[in-house]
């Protein structure tokens, strides 16, 4: 081995003893939980997010992350059948074996809005998972205003995730969306003129979107009026945040955790990012009104035209504006 590949694999394996030492010692101390809404489901501060888990180019190395993450944990996870093709819920189900199924609160997420759609998708979730049930089901992408006339039309989408509740496959039921708040409300909405009430939201909360169109300004106070869990997401914008130079990563996971939020979802493509994950749950804080109002001040001349939430102003982000055909 040539000195540059000894120094570079040496840098490597001391850079993955320090990370499990750091791991070692945050077990020590139990990993900080939240209730879900009403639920009162304990779940963890931080959620491990599935689409980035599919983007490892290794396996191994994705399992091994779901793992440690559970060991340290970290109890919620996050899927949907649409990510990478289903390989982050394969994945994912492969590392829930030998007994560390029992040690997640498991979600995924279906896109199908019609009767058909939905049951398909979510047995073949639950095949992928190799498991007889997941703790949440949520729509995903709820990002069009005709989505929540669709899937609460009669004979839809719902009608086949109640059937799955009555069934056992699944526990609890949420929708998420990155799009606008607006239509968000109208999903909350139609839910209640069909007496019902969602367990789970998952939506942006980050401090970028605190200062356009806002899902903090605008949803929050409902689903904490209604008691129903908040699981925000892209707490770093899917790093577009960073990009803006205006706060780091554990500024961007304290200002989300700060909020009334029940988990913060966050991605892990690596160990050193679950580190960062891990480190930031066990060490935040309550933030005073004054570090809030610093923080928002110094990243809102780089929020007002949405630049750095591109999910929410683009297609970008849109699986299913991509390929309609999911939505059944």
């Amino acid at each position: 081995m040539d000195r540059r590949r000894f120094l570079k694999a040496a840098a490597a394996t001391t850079l993955m003893t320090s990370l499990q030492d750091k791991l070692a010692h945050a077990a020590d101390a139990p990993f900080p939980t939240r209730t879900m809404g009403r639920s009162g489901e304990k779940i963890s501060l931080v959620g491990l997010g599935g689409y980035h888990l599919g983007m490892q180019s290794d396996e191994q190395e994705s399992i091994r992350i779901i793992r440690t993450g559970l060991d340290a944990g970290i109890n919620f996870l996050d899927n949907c059948w649409d990510y990478n093709g289903g390989e982050s819920e394969i994945r994912m189900g492969k590392a829930l074996r030998d007994g560390y199924r029992k040690k997640a609160f498991l979600m995924t997420k279906i896109d199908g809005q019609t009767r058909k759609a939905a049951t398909e998708q979510l047995d073949e979730s639950l095949r992928r998972l190799q498991t007889d049930h997941v703790d949440l089901l949520q729509f995903h992408e709820v990002i069009r205003d005709t989505d929540p006339a669709r899937i609460f039309a009669a004979g839809s989408g719902m009608d086949a995730v109640l059937e799955a509740k009555k069934q056992g496959k699944v526990r609890y039921i949420g929708f998420t969306g990155h799009k606008s708040p607006d239509i968000h409300l109208k999903m909350l909405e139609t839910a209640f003129a069909h007496g019902f009430t969602f367990d789970a939201v998952q939506m942006p909360l980050n401090v970028m979107d605190a200062h356009y169109d806002s899902f903090e300004k605008k949803v929050l106070p409902v689903l904490v009026k209604h008691e129903i869990g908040v699981l925000g997401m892209k707490p770093l914008g899917d790093k577009l945040i960073l990009n803006s130079n205006t706060a780091t990563a554990i500024e961007c996971l304290h200002y989300a955790m700060n909020l009334p939020t029940s988990v913060v979802i966050t991605g892990c493509d690596s160990m050193k990012i679950l580190q960062q994950a891990i480190d930031a749950a066990h060490a935040f804080q309550p933030m005073s009104p004054a570090d809030v109002t610093r923080l928002l001040a110094r990243t809102a001349p780089a929020a007002g035209q949405g630049e750095f939430e591109r999910y929410k102003i683009s297609h970008d982000f849109d699986g299913t504006v991509h390929n309609p055909q999911w939505l059944g």
